[in-house]
Order: structure tokens, then C-alpha cells, then sequence
């Protein structure tokens, strides 16, 4: 399991639930990558909703926990600027980086959502451009990451939310032998 396929997968997951196969097999790739480096599956909780939910009960949830609850909303530039001119500063960056490795984020959302984010890591790392992906979590995924996942944290770790301890878990273990991170 590459590190680009468990970037997309794990992106694929934070996306809106539009399919439970889609979600079921992406679920198994996330937790292959974490099971091959002897890491416990963080969203080991995911996977158990998955099983036991329809759609329309995974598309609840989802809504309730990231789209409802501004303290958990996967958009990075938010936990780190709030609403000020610092985060459009930050979404400009992000949008230039995308810019300039041909990466073409959703027209649906906004550049700093979580999982816009991991899809473009696993664009970087499909190029091969290691030291700059880790730049890039160093700089503009890292510090909002972590900030978003002690919010979280503080709620209690529904399923959902599980997917983004383990997104800090994969961004980490991408940058564990780097300094930059």
C-alpha cells in the first residue's frame, strides 16, 4: 500500500458519503496501510459504522458531525484564522500550490477542507515530490490538522471523527524520518 493510495483513500472517506463501496473499500485501504506499518487502525470505529449503517444513516452522521458543528468542520484554514484576512491569505497559498502541480480540486469546496487537502498529498506524492509534500504538511496541513483534532478530541471521537486522528496519524508517519516536519 502506497503512501498516495492511503492519501486518496483516507480523502475519499471525508468526502460526503455517495456510495457504501466506495466508502467500504476505501476503508479497507486506510486500515491496510495502518495494519502494514503495526499501527492500530484509528478509524477501526469507522469501519464498524460502516458495517451496521445504511447510506442514509452514514450521510446523517457525516452532516451532524462535520457540517453542523463548526468546532469540527474539516476546513484547516479555520481552526487555525477563524474568519479573517489571514485565511484568505492561507486559501490563496493552498490554491497556488495546487496551481502549480496541475492539481484540480473539487469546484464544490473550498481549498482547505480536509480531504481536498489529503487528495492533493496523494497527487504530490503520484509526482514524486516527497520533500515537497512534506513541506507542505509542515506548513500548511500540520498546524490545522492538529488544531482541529484537539477540538475533536475534546468532544469524544464519534466514528467520523476517527478518520481525522487518523489523518494526523498518516501525515505523521509521512514525515516521522523528515525535519521538516
Amino acid at each position: 500500500m502506497s503512501i498516495q493510495e492511503s492519501y486518496q483513500a483516507l480523502a475519499r472517506l471525508l468526502d460526503y458519503p455517495k456510495g457504501k463501496q466506495e466508502l467500504t473499500e476505501s476503508y479497507r485501504l486506510v486500515a491496510s496501510f495502518f495494519s502494514e506499518y503495526g499501527m492500530a487502525p484509528p478509524a477501526a470505529p469507522f469501519g464498524e459504522l460502516l458495517e451496521e449503517a445504511s447510506l442514509a444513516e452514514l450521510q446523517e452522521e457525516y452532516v451532524a458531525q462535520f457540517d453542523f458543528n463548526p468546532a469540527q468542520a474539516p476546513y484547516l484554514g479555520h481552526h487555525l484564522y477563524g474568519d479573517n484576512q489571514k485565511k484568505g491569505a492561507y486559501l490563496i497559498r493552498v490554491k497556488q500550490q495546487y496551481r502549480s502541480f496541475d492539481f484540480a480540486p473539487p469546484e464544490n469546496e473550498l481549498p482547505d477542507h480536509l480531504r481536498v487537502l489529503l487528495a492533493f498529498l496523494g497527487h504530490l506524492a503520484g509526482l514524486g515530490e516527497d520533500t515537497l509534500r512534506r513541506q507542505f504538511i509542515a506548513h500548511e496541513v500540520q498546524p490545522g490538522l492538529d488544531k482541529l483534532i484537539e477540538a475533536t478530541g475534546a468532544r469524544g471521537l464519534s466514528p467520523w471523527l476517527t478518520l481525522v486522528e487518523a489523518a494526523g496519524l498518516l501525515v505523521s508517519h509521512d514525515c516521522r524520518e523528515v525535519s521538516t516536519c
